[in-house]
Parts: C-alpha cells; structure tokens; sequence
C-alpha cells in the first residue's frame, strides 16, 4: 500500500494511526481533522502522519480512504471529494450503523466509486487522539459489509488489512448488522444513558447525595454513558428502526420482571435469572471477555 488517508483522528483514526506506522503498512498517511483542538492535541503528541487542510488535495495521492468521522458527516465530506475519486480507490468506513449511512453514500457518491464499508467493534468510552492506542483493534471483531458500492477485491483487500491491524475478520449484509448491533450494542448503550439519567432524577428529587455511593452496577454504566454523545446521536438515529424494536423488547421484558416482583413469583423470576446468568459463561467461552472478577480490574 502506497498512501492512506484518514479523515478524522479521534480515538479510531488516530488508534489507526498508530497501529499504520508501527507495521509500517503506508509510505505516506495523510491525516485531515476538522477539530482545530484534536489538531492541536495530534500536533502536541507528534503522532505519525502528514496533516492536510483539505482531504480532497490528497485523495489522488491516497489508495485507501478510511471515513473515521461521525456518519452525520460523511455527506459533507463525500461532495468536497467526489470529483476527486476514481474507481480504484478503496474507501472504507468505521460506522457502527450501516443501512441508512450506506443510503446516503449511494446517493451522493458519484457512480463508477465503490465503497466497502467495515466496522470494527472496537472503542472505549473517552475519544479524542490521545486516548488512541495502536493495539485497540488487537483479537476484536471487523465486520465487512457487502453492499451495492463493494467491490469483492477491496473487501479482500480489506480483510487482509484488517487482520493486520489485528482483527478478527467476517461479512455480512447491511441489514443482518444493524439488527444484531441493535442488541449487543445499540441497546445496551441507550439504557446506559436512560439509567444514569434515572439516577440523576431520582438524586434530584430525593435530594440524597446519591453517586457518592454508586455501587458497582450504576459504576459500570455510568463508564458507558460517558462515550461521545454526537456518535451515539448518529448511531441511534441511523438505526433508527431496529433499535425501537429492541427498544421495545426491553420494555416487554421489564414489565414482564416487575410483574415477577410485585407478584413475588419466585419461580418465574428465578428462572428467568438462572437462564440469563449462562449469557455471561457463553461470552467467555467465545473469548469476548475474560475470566475474571470485576472485569478485570485492578
């Protein structure tokens, strides 16, 4: 690979960034950050790479073109750049929704460009430049999307850059990926955000000094609902649809587990605990987390 360009260096461009130069996988990587602060902070760490004004000054220089900015953004950037794409240019993203970001790159891409979208399913809840780390992408998943705009030799191409980067690779439709991150992530974040803000309420109206006493649960979610409010916004409303429905799963099971409680339907609530505490078993057998206490903490 000659030339990289990623657009936008927050906590996964500049993770990419990082992980690029130490395999030495680019001749040249150029960087383009609209953040006038994440640019004074790449500056400040004296990350690797060539920082541009303009991402579509280097895009006839650049073979790989890696979308790292909010989806919300890709419009914007997708029409500084079209006259500046050709057919061989492999362009990626790092989305975590697909169906509606991949509406609005079919739209607005000029035709004859392809573009194979990826997702790894990798991140933290602090962003910018200096939380980035070379190895964050290290025995994760990458989900390769295989859509209208792919190109099977890029997605190949992908696979393999990917693996270098450390992942682990598959593929899947638009619509399998936005139903089942709808679950495992989508979800699981918005009830994050929804309990500490019951939490916030609930202190508010008692008007108890209530999180100095987080216990351990309230302690793990407020970590995720400390992530960047402007990708989760984007990621809600993209997959709009899909996380309703999970949504509304949640909310028919909940009610199902009040019932339990207000009726003290020992065995119903039981089981219910007994079989979903096996969920935890299966996620370490399938090596998505470790064995040990506490997450792991020290």
């Amino acid at each position: 690979m000659k030339n990289i360009l990623i657009i936008g260096c927050g906590l996964l461009g500049s993770s990419l960034l990082r992980r690029i130069h130490k395999k030495r996988l680019a001749h040249k990587i150029f960087v383009y950050e609209k953040s006038k602060k994440n640019i004074s902070k790449i500056k400040k760490l004296k990350l690797p790479g060539i920082l541009v004004k303009k991402p579509e000054d280097v895009v006839s220089k650049s073979n790989l073109i890696i979308f790292c900015t909010p989806m919300s953004e890709y419009k914007k950037i997708i029409l500084k750049m079209n006259n500046n794409f050709h057919s061989k240019h492999i362009i990626t993203d790092i989305g975590s929704s697909k169906i509606k970001s991949l509406k609005i790159i079919n739209k607005n891409l000029k035709k004859g460009i392809y573009w194979s979208s990826s997702h790894p399913i990798a991140g933290s809840e602090v962003s910018g430049p200096e939380n980035g780390k070379q190895n964050l992408f290290e025995n994760k998943w990458c989900v390769l999307i295989n859509g209208k705009r792919s190109n099977k030799t890029h997605l190949n191409f992908l696979k393999s850059f990917w693996r270098k980067m450390g992942s682990k690779t598959t593929e899947m439709s638009p619509n399998k990926h936005d139903k089942i991150f709808s679950i495992t992530s989508h979800l699981p974040h918005l009830i994050a955000y929804n309990l500490v803000k019951s939490a916030q309420d609930f202190e508010k109206k008692q008007k108890y000094d209530l999180l100095k006493y987080s216990a351990g649960g309230l302690r793990d979610f407020s970590r995720i609902a400390a992530s960047n409010e402007i990708m989760w916004r984007d990621i809600f409303f993209d997959n709009k649809t899909n996380v309703s429905k999970a949504i509304n799963l949640f909310i028919k099971n909940l009610k199902s587990f009040k019932n339990d409680i207000s009726s003290e339907n020992n065995k119903s609530i039981l089981r219910k605990l007994t079989h979903t505490k096996k969920v935890r078993s299966r996620i370490i057998k399938l090596k998505q987390d470790i064995n040990k206490p506490d997450f792991g903490r020290d």
